[in-house]
């Protein structure tokens, strides 16, 4: 596999390091792809637009047949295709998944299919179920993700039914299912069930809805860690809206045509401001975005500088944001010539995002690692050839207490503690000839980052 790794410099007046985002070319010659994920194992699944799911592997390898293909069902014009694929969370035992895409007749449709029995890397094309069909009164604003949450229930974004301004404000009402996060029982029912604390239930309003007054969810996400939902609001005219909510708040109202983002769009008729949940941050057009592209909460362990950041991006700027809780955002430089249009997530919790325009899949890795520390914590350290070992010296006040060494793409290749002695040393001899990037933790909690090439 041919690799190529765009190193791009990330600064930040909000972090003690500056994060360099690099963009690993993983695997290319997908067609429009809108989707990545896994199943619990190695591999990864890649949606396409226009009706396959393709099977890529961990060493960037593409099966030649497709897992499952149903481009015969699927309208492709606009924002329509094949979208959405989550796969059960017994999927290992049950081996059932779940895709979102909207038919030949331009409506929602949520199905559930099995894979092959005898064949893992094939889905049964025949187990097809449809669970949910949603009228959609235009061809854009479709939404498309759908994942099953910490709760083992499985939510989906929709659109606002399309056309702009949302002219029959189908966002703000509780009886129809556009403009909304639903979520759904798959293991009860007949197609499925609800849950028994969802907001609607027993009172005026579909009782699938979990939460109201969404435009065009492209992309939500869960944070494993802390349970939060990330929903990815895409605009109208001028804002694109990141929210963050608890997956136990029910019933809330995202604001949408009320206000776009958290400024008033059309209020007439609309529940007082206060009983809206407005969004973590907003960005506005005037940047370059036009349209939100939401990832995930980065909770890997190859990039330690990355871990509980909020990862998104947008279809006409093409640079990476990186978010706090509290709604700091960080971006890179812009990854040219790019249309990214998801995020993915492996079963290690590493990441990757698509460029539909060029049907690439890169690997997002970190380059930097780079931390400012006194003077008088530096560690002096040298590379001894003769005995194929790095050797560090203690500063004038502290110790080292832990010794972490990284590749140039970011990734962590050896971690060690050390002892509280005048010299340790990190032996080199099954490390690669080349560049590497040292961290040095001190006895105070501090870093301090050299760099060293191996010969």
């Amino acid at each position: 596999m041919k690799i190529a790794v765009l190193l791009l410099t990330l600064f930040s007046l909000h972090y003690s390091s500056s994060q360099t985002i690099g963009l690993e070319t993983f695997a290319s010659g997908f067609s429009s792809p809108v989707e990545i994920t896994n199943a619990g194992d190695s591999r990864l699944f890649v949606v396409e637009k226009g009706g396959r799911i393709k099977i890529l592997n961990s060493n960037g390898t593409i099966n030649p047949t497709a897992f499952l293909n149903i481009s015969g069902l699927v309208s492709t014009g606009s924002e329509q295709g094949l979208l959405g694929l989550a796969f059960h969370p017994n999927y290992s035992s049950n081996g059932l998944f779940f895709i979102n895409y909207t038919n030949t007749s331009g409506n929602t449709v949520i199905a559930k299919y099995a894979v092959d029995s005898g064949n893992l890397n094939s889905a049964n094309a025949l187990s097809g179920s449809v669970l949910l069909t949603i009228v959609q009164p235009y061809a854009n604003h479709n939404g498309g993700t759908l994942k099953f949450g910490p709760d083992g229930f499985l939510y989906i974004g929709t659109g606002d039914g399309g056309s702009g301004g949302d002219p029959e404000n189908r966002a703000q009402n509780s009886t129809v299912l556009l403009g909304k996060m639903l979520r759904i029982d798959v293991n009860s029912g007949i197609s499925y069930g609800i849950p028994n604390d969802n907001p609607y239930v027993g009172v005026t309003g579909a009782d699938e809805i979990w939460a109201i007054g969404l435009r065009n969810p492209w992309k939500f996400s869960f944070d494993k860690i802390r349970n939060n939902l990330y929903i990815a609001d895409v605009g109208q005219n001028n804002i694109e809206e990141i929210n963050i909510a608890s997956t136990a708040q029910a019933g809330l109202n995202y604001g949408w045509r009320c206000y776009e983002g958290d400024a008033a769009y059309n209020t007439t008729a609309c529940p007082t401001q206060s009983s809206m949940k407005f969004p973590l941050t907003v960005i506005n057009h005037s940047t370059g975005a036009c349209s939100i592209t939401g990832g995930y909460v980065y909770n890997g362990t190859s990039y330690p500088n990355f871990k509980g950041l909020y990862f998104f991006t947008d279809y006409c700027n093409p640079k990476i944001g990186m978010m706090t809780t509290a709604g700091t955002i960080s971006y890179s430089e812009v990854f040219t010539g790019n249309n990214f249009s998801t995020f993915g997530e492996d079963t290690n919790g590493e990441l990757y995002i698509a460029a539909i325009n060029k049907g690439t899949i890169f690997k997002i890795n970190d380059t930097s690692l780079g931390i400012n520390t006194p003077d008088i914590s530096k560690f002096t350290t040298y590379y001894n050839a003769s005995k194929s070992e790095i050797v560090i010296q203690k500063s004038k006040k502290n110790y080292p207490i832990e010794i972490t060494l990284y590749d140039l793409q970011g990734k962590k290749v050896l971690q060690q503690k050390t002892e509280n002695k005048t010299e340790n040393s990190i032996k080199t001899n099954s490390l690669s000839k080349g560049f590497y990037i040292l961290t040095i933790k001190n006895d105070q909690g501090q870093l301090s980052t050299h760099r060293f090439v191996i010969k």
